[in-house]
């Protein structure tokens, strides 16, 4: 049971399902409501597609010799589901990388 509540007949007698809600007394079903991704930076700000930024530890980069260095900028960036939040372009390079590891930069 949950503390939400039947938006027919006002009621709180509702089971959470993995993708609904479902009222018991009239048996009414909706959608869950979908939660906002919020993907932030080691700093604590928001992140959003086609924002630049960059690293702020060196990291080597596995199955390869090359490392990025502290500092290293990237091209505008995409956000995308799974491990590494972070799809972009740096050093000629398509690396996915996890937002912990980099600083939003401000346009120039």
């Amino acid at each position: 049971m949950s503390e939400i509540a039947c938006s027919l007949c006002t009621l709180e007698e509702v089971l959470e399902h993995e993708d609904k809600f479902e009222c018991l007394t009239c048996g009414h079903e909706w959608e869950k409501p979908e939660e906002e991704r919020r993907v932030e930076d080691a700093y604590g700000n928001v992140l959003s597609d086609g924002d630049v930024v960059a690293m702020i530890k060196d990291i080597k980069l596995k199955g390869s010799s090359d490392v990025l260095k502290s500092g290293t900028k990237s091209k505008p960036i995409r956000l995308v589901d799974g491990d590494h939040e972070i799809s972009c372009r740096m050093n000629g390079i398509s690396i996915g990388l996890k937002a912990c590891f980099v600083k939003k930069v401000n346009p120039a």
